[in-house]
C-alpha cells in the first residue's frame, strides 16, 4: 500500500466554524502538538486573508518542527492578473512555506456565475497558478474546489481543470467535496474517471453535511487516494470537515494501513480533548473513538458481557486510540455493574450478596428521584461506602440560614449565609458573605471546617450547573445540581444533589464534594 500522507487544515477549515477562533499563541502550541503527533502536513492559514494568518507563518519558522510541513493557503490568481503581479499568489510566497496549497474552479457553474469568466480563461487560471508557484521551487498541492459538483455537471469540463494543473506542475490534486452533498458511490465514480486520466498522486477534501465526510474520505482511500485532508475533531465551516480522529483510527486499526507509529496512536484521545480546550469548546462525549461515552457501559446485560470479554460490546481495544472503558451505574444497572464499578473504588463486593443488591435498590430509588450517578461518580461511591457502613461524614448539621437582601431596584444584593454544625466534639456557629446563595454557603462551610480540616483549602469548585427536572412544575420543579471540584494534585470529581428547593440541592451536592475530597485525609 502506498504511504498515506495526513494534512490537517484545524487551522484553516477548523477554524472557520462559527465557534472557533483561535488566537496566533493558539495556532502555534497546536502546530506543536499535531507535529507530535505525526501528522505530515499542517495548512496554516491564509495569509493573503488577514494579518493574524501572516503573523502566523513568520512565528510558525522559529518552531522546532520534527515530522510536519507548513503549508500556506489560498487561491488561484484573479482573472486578470498576470501570476507574478497577484497578491494571492505573492502573499503565498511572502509566507516561505516549503508547501503551497491553492485552490481553483472545477465546476462550470461557478466558473460562469462566482468567478465571471469564460470555461477556457480558468483552465488558463489553473494552469499559470501552479506552473508560477512551480516556478518558485514549492510543493504544490492543487485543491479541486467542488470537484463532485463539478464532475456531476460536466465530467469533461471537471477533469480538464485537473490536467491544467498537472500540466503547470502540481504535485498533487486534492479532489474536493466542498458543498458536503456527494454519497460514497459518487466519490467512487468520479474517482475512477480521473484516475484514466490524472497519473500524479490524488487526494480527497470533504465536508460533513451529509453525515459522509468520514465514509467519503474511507472509500477514496480505497480508490487508491492516498493524501488525506481533514480537522481534529471535524472541526469545520456549517457541518464541518472530515474528522481525523476517526480516520486515522479507521485506517490504522480497520483496515491494517499503518499511518502512525502505534505509540502515537495512543494518544489520539488526549489530541482530541486538547484541540477541544484550546477551541474553548465542550469535547464531543458521543464522539467515535475518543468520545468520554465512546466505550461507556450501562445496561446490565451489557455490563455483565463485558465483564467476561470486552469484546462483546466494544469493536476496538480503547485504550489503543488512548481512551478508556467505562461502566456507568443508572437505573439499567444490575448488579454486575455495581460490583465492577466498587471494584474501581477498590471495594470489594460479591454480585450475589445482600449489599449489592441493596446498593442496587438504592440507585433505582435515587434516579427515579431525579438523582443522575453517571456524571456524579463521587457521589456513587459515598453512596457504597454509607451501604457498607464506612462513616464519611465530616460534621452534624445543626442548622443553616441563607439570608438574600436587596434594598431598592438600584441597591447591591447581599447575601450571607449562617451554619451551626457539631464537629468532631464541638459546636461550631459561623457566618459568611459570598455572591450568592451557594457560594456563601461554601465560605461558610470552609469557615466552619477550616480548623479542623487544614487540607481543605486544596479543594476548589470548577463547575456548578443547574438542571430542571420536570419543567412541567414550572418555578417549583425539582431540579438537579451538579458540582465538579479539582484539588491541587489534579484530581477532578462530580457530586449531585436533588431537590425541589435549589438551596438544599446546592448544598446536599456541596458537602459531598468536600467529603469526597477529604475522603482520604478522614480515614488516616
Amino acid at each position: 500500500m502506498t504511504k498515506i500522507y495526513l494534512y490537517d487544515t484545524t487551522l484553516r477549515d477548523g477554524a472557520q466554524s462559527e465557534r472557533i477562533s483561535f488566537s496566533l499563541e493558539d495556532k502555534l502550541r497546536i502546530v506543536e502538538k499535531l507535529d507530535d503527533f505525526g501528522i505530515d502536513y499542517i495548512e496554516g492559514g491564509w495569509p493573503g486573508s488577514n494579518p493574524k494568518d501572516l503573523n502566523f507563518f513568520k512565528r510558525v519558522k522559529e518552531l522546532p518542527l520534527k515530522h510536519t510541513k507548513i503549508a500556506a493557503f489560498g487561491s488561484t490568481r484573479r482573472v486578470r492578473n498576470l501570476p507574478e503581479e497577484d497578491p494571492n499568489l505573492k502573499a503565498l510566497l511572502d509566507s516561505d512555506t516549503p508547501v503551497v496549497t491553492i485552490f481553483g474552479k472545477s465546476w462550470d457553474f461557478h466558473v460562469t456565475e462566482i468567478l465571471k469568466t469564460t470555461l477556457d480563461n480558468n483552465l488558463q487560471i489553473i494552469y499559470d497558478s501552479v506552473k508560477y508557484l512551480k516556478s518558485q521551487n514549492k510543493e504544490v498541492i492543487y485543491d479541486a474546489e467542488h470537484f463532485f459538483d463539478g464532475f456531476k455537471s460536466d465530467p469533461s469540463y471537471a477533469i480538464a481543470t485537473l490536467e491544467s494543473a498537472v500540466e503547470g506542475g502540481a504535485d498533487c490534486i486534492v479532489l474536493a467535496d466542498t458543498n458536503g452533498g456527494s454519497l460514497p458511490w459518487e466519490i467512487v465514480e468520479a474517482i475512477r474517471r480521473v484516475k484514466e486520466k490524472i497519473k500524479v498522486p490524488l487526494g480527497i477534501h470533504t465536508h460533513n453535511d451529509s453525515e459522509l465526510a468520514v465514509a467519503n474520505t474511507i472509500v477514496a482511500v480505497l480508490e487508491g487516494v492516498n493524501h488525506i485532508q481533514g480537522t481534529i475533531n471535524g472541526y469545520g465551516e456549517r457541518c464541518g470537515n472530515a474528522n481525523l480522529c476517526s480516520i486515522i483510527p479507521i485506517l490504522q486499526l480497520k483496515m491494517g494501513i499503518s499511518v502512525l507509529p502505534e505509540e502515537n496512536l495512543a494518544k489520539l484521545t488526549d489530541l482530541s480533548h486538547w484541540i477541544s480546550e484550546i477551541a474553548n469548546l465542550p469535547p464531543d462525549p458521543s464522539a467515535p473513538f475518543v468520545g468520554r461515552s465512546a466505550f461507556a457501559h450501562k445496561g446490565g446485560v451489557h455490563v455483565n458481557a463485558i465483564l467476561k470479554n470486552p469484546r462483546s460490546y466494544e469493536h476496538i481495544n480503547p485504550e489503543k486510540v488512548g481512551n478508556k472503558r467505562r461502566i456507568l451505574v443508572s437505573e439499567l444497572s444490575g448488579t454486575s455493574t455495581i460490583v465492577s464499578k466498587a471494584k474501581e473504588f477498590n471495594i470489594d463486593l460479591d454480585r450475589e450478596s445482600p449489599l449489592a443488591k441493596m446498593i442496587l435498590d438504592k440507585v433505582t430509588h435515587l434516579e427515579n428521584e431525579g438523582y443522575y450517578f453517571e456524571g456524579a461518580e463521587a457521589s456513587f461511591e459515598l453512596l457504597v461506602r454509607h451501604t457498607l457502613g464506612q462513616e464519611t461524614k465530616l460534621f452534624d448539621l445543626i442548622g443553616l440560614r441563607v439570608i438574600v437582601e436587596k434594598i431598592g431596584e438600584d441597591g447591591e444584593t447581599i447575601t450571607e449565609a449562617t451554619l451551626k454544625l457539631k464537629v468532631k466534639d464541638r459546636i461550631v456557629h459561623v457566618a459568611a458573605e459570598g455572591n450568592g446563595p451557594v457560594n456563601a454557603l461554601d465560605q461558610a462551610l470552609r469557615k466552619a471546617l477550616a480548623e479542623f480540616y487544614p487540607s481543605l483549602k486544596n479543594i476548589q469548585l470548577s463547575d456548578f450547573k443547574v438542571r430542571v427536572i420536570d419543567g412541567r412544575s414550572g418555578t417549583g420543579a425539582k431540579v438537579r445540581v451538579l458540582i465538579d471540584s479539582i484539588d491541587t494534585q489534579g484530581r477532578s470529581w462530580s457530586t449531585v444533589g436533588v431537590s425541589t428547593n435549589i438551596i438544599e440541592a446546592s448544598w446536599n451536592a456541596l458537602v459531598e464534594s468536600l467529603e469526597y475530597g477529604l475522603l482520604e485525609e478522614k480515614e488516616e
